[in-house]
Order: C-alpha cells, then sequence, then structure tokens
C-alpha cells in the first residue's frame, strides 16, 4: 500500500519475529524459516508468559507441528477427507476395477470444484459439519446438461455418506434423500429394427462387428460381459459366465441359450483363442477400448447406436414378446426388479393401448 513502511525485525530470541502490518501494528510471530507456518504469539515480550508460550513453540517446531500438510493431504473432517478413508475401505476394495475407476474419477472431480463459482475454497476442503443436502444438489445440478453423469455423481455421494455412516465417521447422513436427475429423452438410444438392419448391411457375416452384434444382441450382456465371453463358457448349446459389474461383492452366474441365430454367425466368424471378439492384435478387448471401437462401427453403418443401446433394445423386445420381470432378471442378470419392471410396464402399457385405441371411435363411425 502507498504511504505505509513493512519491514521484518529479527529480535533477540530465536525465531521470533517483529512484523510491522500495512496499517502500523506490530506483530510477533514464531517462524522457523522456509517450509514451516508462521505463528502469531499474542502474550508481550518480556513477560513470564510470553517466555513460557515460546518454549511451546520451540519444542512443537522440533517435533515438526509446524510443518505444512503436503498439498494432496486431507484434513480430517472435510469432504476429501471422508472420500479417501472410503477409497482406503475394505467396502471400495471389493468393487470391480471399473466401477473403482469410474467412482474415483468421480470423486476427484468434486475435489477440484469451488463451492461457489469464483470462489477461492474448494469442495475438498469443505467442512462435513456444514455439508447438508442443498450443498449436495449443488454438484448435482451442476451436471444438469448430462443427467447421466448426474446419476453418477448422486450414486457415488450417497454410497460414501452411507458407507461413512455405518462406520461412525459421521452422525447424519445428507445424502440419503438425495435423488437423481430424471433422463429426458431415455437415456441411452435404444436400438429400432431398420437400424439393426442397417447395420448389418454394411458389416456382413464373417466380420468382427457383426460378430460383435450378435452377441450383443443375442445374449442381452453388458459391454464388459462381451468382452470376456470366449469358447470356453459354451456348453451344450448354452453360455454359462459370471457377470463382471458386482462380481467381486455379489457375483452373478447368467445361463443363457445360444439361439441359431447367434450360432450361425459364431460359426462363419473367425474367434480369438480366449475371446471370441478380439482386438487387430489378436488380444481381448478391454470394456473402454471395445466401446470406442464399435461406437466406430456403428459410424460406419450410419446408425446412432452403442452396445448399451442393443441392451436396450432387447430387453424392451423381450418384454414385449410377454416375457416377465423374473424372466428379464435372468436373462440380464439384474438384481433387484426396478429395472426389469421399467420394462414389463412400458410393455404392457404398449399393449393396453393397442388394445384400447379402439374404444376412442364412436360407435357411429364404426
Amino acid at each position: 500500500m502507498r504511504g505505509v513502511t513493512s519491514h521484518v525485525i529479527r529480535i533477540e530470541r530465536r525465531y521470533v519475529y517483529e512484523d510491522v502490518d500495512r496499517h502500523g501494528n506490530v506483530r510477533i510471530y514464531f517462524w522457523r524459516g522456509k517450509g514451516h507456518l508462521k505463528v502469531r504469539i499474542l502474550e508481550k515480550p518480556g513477560t513470564e508468559a510470553f517466555d513460557k508460550r515460546y518454549h511451546e513453540l520451540v519444542h512443537q517446531s522440533a517435533a515438526g507441528a509446524f510443518k505444512p500438510s503436503p498439498r494432496d493431504t486431507a484434513t480430517p473432517g472435510t469432504f476429501r477427507w471422508i472420500c479417501t478413508e472410503y477409497l482406503a475401505s475394505a467396502h471400495f476394495r471389493r468393487l470391480d476395477k471399473a466401477t473403482q475407476t469410474a467412482r474415483r474419477r468421480v470423486l476427484e472431480a468434486i475435489f477440484k470444484e469451488p463451492v461457489h463459482p469464483g470462489s477461492k475454497e474448494l469442495f475438498a476442503d469443505f467442512p462435513l459439519e456444514r455439508l447438508t443436502m442443498k450443498s449436495l444438489r449443488v454438484l448435482r445440478d451442476r451436471k444438469a446438461d448430462a443427467p447421466g453423469a448426474a446419476s453418477h455423481r448422486v450414486k457415488a455421494l450417497r454410497v460414501v455418506f452411507k458407507w461413512a455412516l455405518e462406520e461412525e465417521l459421521i452422525t447424519s447422513n445428507p445424502a440419503r434423500d438425495l435423488s437423481r436427475l430424471p433422463i429426458i429423452g431415455g437415456g441411452y438410444h435404444s436400438w429400432t429394427v431398420e437400424e439393426v438392419a442397417q447395420f448389418e448391411a454394411r458389416h456382413p457375416i464373417g466380420s468382427k462387428a457383426r460378430l460383435a452384434l450378435a452377441l450383443l444382441m443375442w445374449t442381452g450382456v453388458r459391454r464388459s460381459d462381451v468382452v470376456q465371453l470366449g469358447r470356453q463358457h459354451a456348453r451344450g448349446g448354452w453360455l454359462k459366465f459370471v457377470q463382471k459389474k458386482n462380481s467381486r461383492r455379489k457375483p452373478v452366474t447368467v445361463e443363457v441359450p445360444i439361439l441359431p441365430e447367434l450360432q450361425r454367425v459364431l460359426e462363419a466368424s473367425p474367434c480369438g483363442d480366449l475371446t471370441y471378439l478380439v482386438t487387430e492384435y489378436g488380444r481381448p478387448f478391454s470394456v473402454w477400448g471395445f466401446g470406442n471401437w464399435f461406437r466406430d462401427r456403428c459410424r460406419e453403418a450410419d446408425v446412432p447406436g452403442s452396445a448399451h443401446g442393443l441392451r436396450k433394445a432387447g430387453a424392451a423386445t423381450a418384454a414385449e414378446n410377454g416375457a416377465t420381470s423374473q424372466q428379464l432378471m435372468a436373462i440380464f442378470g439384474w438384481l433387484s426388479l426396478d429395472e426389469a419392471e421399467r420394462y414389463t410396464r412400458a410393455a404392457a402399457r404398449r399393449r393396453m393401448a393397442g388394445d384400447a385405441m379402439g374404444l376412442l371411435v364412436r360407435k357411429d363411425d364404426r
């Protein structure tokens, strides 16, 4: 500031400095130099209280009390701290690797977000005592343009705080009633019959792309499972495998018959030794690598599809053909009725609408 003289004067005590602020006030600090924190001494120099406080600070600093924490070290009682504890827990380690990676990315992205637009305070350092469901809704709503990402964020927050409550690290769960944002339009695009035919016309039987389509369409598996399927899973006309999702915590064994349409494609396709689908180097696909590769094949066929969209289309078709919720759970490996009933309810509405539309016509017009 103009007109203010700022200087640092060393006085008779080692590590004790007199600092004059911009208002001309004299403040006394204990400071061991670069790499240590400055601690203000409020006691008056020359008094017994000052000498006592000085010796306390000497002993504390010798024990390393005033060395700043590493940049990425979580301060106890903060959001980063509770998440770090969760990421080091047995609960987290039991998750499959893909889920671990995705959840860690979600939480670490939250660490870097400012509490308010333009604020220097980050959510990483946000005190748990101030963290409410309103704060968590702010985090969710920042992903309003990407409802899928918002749902992943909500799920991660629910899991972390539920775990923390069970471990008695917190006394209440601010994420307990945190709801997901509705996915407008149904999320992933569900393939139409015409789009499947268009893909098949571009990628005939004998191509790797057609093999991928057949495996996804005629088994209903996720992309995390299609990359692990191989001859070792085929026995007596059936495919039997443990689905990858939640395999560490709640393994689910899926058994589905090999439909004639799929068998015909398998017999005419070049398959790998360990997995049906392999990269150009003859190795099994990674989950993310397959997803990207299959999207490229969809673009070549000029269809807006994805691997997950085929799974949705299969579930919808089965439900419309009369599959029950329990049958859908057996085919698609779902652990709860919620997902299955979403498809059966939609199929039931469609059938009822078809049966009832004739009732809209007046008797005289029939």
